[in-house]
């Protein structure tokens, strides 16, 4: 970086260039350098006026920055995004909707908010603390028409059946659609058709040129399509609009030869720009017979992309189609999916398509659906089949006197490849930050991004660390334990088109660095020269998300060693923390209760919830942009609020409204990302959603200790105490226990009562949670898969079936936890074909709000949900012959006291 330095006696101008020609430039008084500008970093990397970065229009546009923060005074900035057209100069700003969000470190512009050409992105940042200064950093792109995707039929069908008796009509000007418009503008393109027998010609040509179907060149060396027809009858008439009569195109009845395939294809042109070119293609099997018309389409459009004859896959996430009968098929009587691998022929330049034999052997393991309209291959086709590159799915309906057949074509997208990363240094502490460097990752399509997970034991337990658009990141990495851990790091290498190589770091070792985290603790409200907090201050997702992520795993770690000191002092854990799910019981301490263990306990718990409070404070903040940012943030939330006994009510409802906001966002970008996207935000969202309705069951079932915070935010005067006469604080019939009034029952009561308010809150909304993620992981659910997600927080298991399998179903828990559904039961429902299921195992069962009627404090919690298709609720009815079954387990560390047996067949009875 090249920097240059002018400066007068009140005002010091610094500009900095960067070697890609970006420029930051720095305004500021010559006074207080206790506080300096901040100096920011962009990412992606700034690019130029003269080199612009490029996205099509129906890319989302997504600016992430960090600012490198020197004040000692305080961290307080504000941000602001402008964005200016750069037609000639770039003078005009642009004034975005009041939706996208200009005042934080990030900038997200949704994708078909610009329209084509240049701008530039700037980012102007100024210190609370010195307001005068003022630090900017740009970057411009160029937004460009997004490729067109043609389509003869409908949905982009690769391959359909069609009758030799039948008209057939192609018609891209109706089917194809344009990514950067609600719809598809005909008129604006020229169309241009061409036609060859499928495996015994290619196209007709002349030097390499292609010969369109009414050239008159095309002729017996130049093999036509319709070489059959007698010279005065026609085979084929446009059928377009009056605008553009050659957007549609019939092939009239007769024209083609039975049992003979045929290619057609489109090249489209663009009529005021004719660089802009597409091209479609569909393949046609006639018969003798009158077949329907069946088209198939990808559940998950944005998962299949077009590719002229060919969808591209990615063979890391699975396959879900749907097939939709144009035609009139109430009379369909069977439907068969069937899956054929092809090889390419080099002597004859074409794919030989072999059917696949082993459908029935992985019936409801790899292939879900196979006899019905949706069908679904999970990635294990793919994987344990590395080399095949191209797949054909077909769908065959029967009817009585014939059937009906359409197919889809994929060719594997390749993930990224031949590279390497590395980590340095290779152990460390707590507060090191590591440095991760990715090298000579290559694509067809290009490096999009990298994501960066990590895990100890388990793979299955891993957490995200980062997201990023550049190839080096800075991470902060945790322990599990209280001594040394083995960290193995996961990075996803990922191409433009999602799919992804994994590539595994060689394991670090990881010492916790206790004696920073003491200083941090005791400064954390304070520290403005602490790397930690500048790193919180700076508004960045991947910043907050590692250091929130990196000091609430050690939290839970010293979380867990006290209550193990605790319970070594002879307090009982079933009056200081909610046990995990598939935790062993703890073997009770037989010395007696030591009263200063308890005060040094109740200690530690207060500290560590404080800094729990503030920590949420700034995840809660983060924008809200891709579902890269829905894991990340996520993940973080689950392990800041695993320690369910350290979450005060401020801490609950900031983590209940932030769990609620990326359920509801997965959910809005369900049908645009991958199942396994979904399976990773939805398991994360779901430990977080669930850790905070049992923290705030805790003190209410008399499980956790009630927090200092908590209390004294409960019982301290109220600002408005003198002026809000209707202020519930104030009026002691709601908190007094029968007629005692006094202060210390007053208090209590006040403190309770604000606990059950939260209770009901979090309870409401973490259901509203966990339906937007069932909804959100149903739609990715074909009838026969089923998902668990099974966590020391939270067992939930999703699956679809037919309401016939529900007879008799037996859905097994954790330990011996178990549902059973009787023979005979009745649904309320008007959908006869699926329905799912939905069971839920938390670790604490609700509150009571009499505390009367139940004790459930030393129980877990069991529940099963029957939903339709559209994620409604079904009413079940049995009878009392045949129940509903349900075992529900007790808390692992409940002590039950002796029993005293005695024989009673022995006893007198007589009077």
């Amino acid at each position: 970086m090249l920097s240059n330095t002018t400066t007068s006696s009140f005002v010091s101008t610094e500009s900095a260039t960067f070697q890609d020609g970006s420029t930051m430039a720095l305004i500021m008084p010559v006074v207080n350098r206790s506080c300096y500008p901040p100096v920011i970093i962009l990412s992606p990397t700034p690019s130029t006026l003269s080199s612009p970065s490029e996205y099509q229009r129906s890319q989302n546009i997504y600016m992430t920055s960090y600012l490198q923060l020197n004040c000692n005074e305080s961290f307080s900035a504000t941000k602001k995004w402008t964005v200016k057209e750069c037609s000639s100069s770039c003078t005009f700003e642009i004034q975005l909707d009041q939706s996208i969000i200009t005042t934080r470190s990030e900038l997200f512009i949704p994708a078909k908010t610009l329209s084509y050409g240049t701008y530039e992105l700037k980012l102007s940042v100024t210190m609370m603390a010195l307001s005068n200064s003022t630090s900017f950093i740009s970057t411009f792109i160029t937004i460009n028409p997004s490729s067109v995707i043609v389509n003869l039929v409908q949905f982009g069908t690769s391959m359909i059946t069609h009758g030799f008796r039948q008209n057939l009509t192609l018609n891209p000007g109706a089917y194809s659609t344009d990514p950067d418009t609600i719809t598809f503008n005909t008129s604006n393109w020229n169309y241009d058709y061409y036609c060859r027998i499928d495996g015994h010609y290619n196209f007709p040509s002349i030097n390499g040129s292609m010969l369109t179907i009414n050239d008159s060149r095309i002729d017996s060396i130049n093999s036509s399509c319709f070489g059959n027809q007698p010279n005065n009858r026609t085979s084929w008439q446009y059928a377009g609009s009056k605008i553009s009569d050659k957007s549609a195109l019939i092939i009239l009845s007769g024209s083609l030869v039975s049992n003979q395939t045929y290619q057609f294809t489109v090249m489209m042109t663009h009529r005021q720009n004719s660089y802009l070119k597409a091209t479609g293609s569909v393949l046609v099997h006639v018969q003798d017979s009158n077949p329907h018309m069946i088209a198939i389409v990808c559940v998950i459009s944005s998962m299949c992309i077009p590719d002229i004859k060919y969808q591209y896959v990615n063979p890391t996430t699975q396959v879900a189609l749907a097939s939709i009968c144009i035609d009139d098929c109430k009379t369909v009587q069977s439907i068969t999916w069937n899956i054929y691998q092809g090889l390419m022929n080099s002597s004859s330049n074409s794919v030989q398509w072999t059917l696949f034999n082993e459908m029935n052997t992985y019936r409801d393991i790899w292939f879900f659906g196979m006899n019905t309209s949706n069908f679904t291959a999970i990635n294990k086709l793919f994987i344990d089949n590395p080399s095949i590159i191209y797949w054909r799915f077909e769908v065959v309906y029967s009817f009585s006197s014939e059937s009906s057949s359409s197919s889809l074509s994929f060719v594997i997208n390749r993930p990224p490849q031949n590279g390497f990363c590395s980590i340095s240094p290779t152990n460390g502490t707590t507060s090191t930050l590591f440095t991760i460097s990715c090298f000579n990752w290559t694509d067809d399509d290009g490096i999009k991004d990298y994501s960066f997970y990590g895990w100890t034991t388990n793979p299955t337990d891993r957490v995200m660390f980062a997201h990023s658009y550049v190839s080096n990141i800075q991470l902060l990495l945790s322990t599990t334990d209280d001594n040394t851990s083995l960290i193995n790091i996961i990075v996803y290498i990922r191409d433009s088109y999602d799919c992804a190589a994994e590539f595994n770091i060689s394991s670090i070792i990881i010492v916790p660095d206790w004696t920073y985290m003491e200083n941090l603790i005791a400064n954390f409200q304070n520290s403005t020269n602490d790397l930690f907090v500048q790193m919180l201050s700076s508004g960045n997702q991947n910043m907050v998300s590692q250091v929130v992520t990196s000091l609430s795993q050690q939290f839970n770690i010293m979380n867990n060693q006290a209550i193990k000191t605790a319970l070594a002092n002879g307090i009982s854990s079933t009056t200081i923390a909610i046990s995990p799910l598939g935790s062993k019981t703890q073997q009770p301490s037989s010395v007696s209760l030591n009263a200063s263990a308890l005060v040094e306990y109740n200690k530690q718990l207060n500290t560590y919830a404080n800094v729990r409070d503030s920590l949420i404070t700034y995840i809660t903040n983060l924008m809200i942009t891709t579902a890269d940012s829905i894991k990340l943030q996520a993940s973080s939330l689950a392990q800041l609020t695993e320690a369910t006994n350290q979450l005060t009510r401020t801490t609950l409802m900031f983590a209940s409204d932030k769990c609620y906001q990326l359920a509801w966002s997965l959910h809005s970008m369900v049908t645009t990302i991958t199942s396994e996207d979904v399976q990773t935000a939805a398991n994360y969202i779901a430990q977080c959603a669930n850790n905070v309705l049992s923290s705030v069951n805790g003190p209410l079932q008399q499980r956790t200790t009630i927090l200092d915070l908590d209390w004294s935010r409960a019982n301290n005067f109220p600002v408005d105490y003198d002026t809000n006469l209707e202020s519930e604080w104030a009026n002691p019939n709601l908190f007094a226990y029968n007629n005692d009034f006094s202060w210390e029952t007053i208090q209590k009561g006040r403190n309770s009562y604000y606990q059950k308010q939260m209770a009901d809150q979090i309870n409401t909304q973490t259901t509203e949670t966990i339906s937007l993620i069932t909804k959100a992981l149903n739609i990715h659910l074909n009838i026969g898969q089923n998902l668990i997600m099974n966590t020391s927080s939270i067992l939930l298991s999703v699956e679809t079936i037919s309401i016939d399998a529900l007879s008799n179903k037996l859905i097994q828990q954790v330990g011996n936890a178990q549902i059973r559904i009787p023979p005979n039961f009745t649904l309320t429902t008007n959908d006869n074909t699926s329905i799912s299921l939905r069971s839920i195992m938390q670790p604490l069962a609700l509150a009571d709000n009499t505390q009367l009627q139940s004790n459930t404090n030393l129980s877990t919690s069991l529940s099963l949900t029957i939903l339709d298709r559209n994620g409604n609720e079904i009413p079940i009815q049995t009878d009392i012959n045949h129940p509903i079954e349900l075992i529900i387990l007790r808390d692992p560390n409940i002590i039950i006291p002796s029993m005293t047996l005695q024989n009673v067949t022995s006893m007198n009875m007589s009077p």
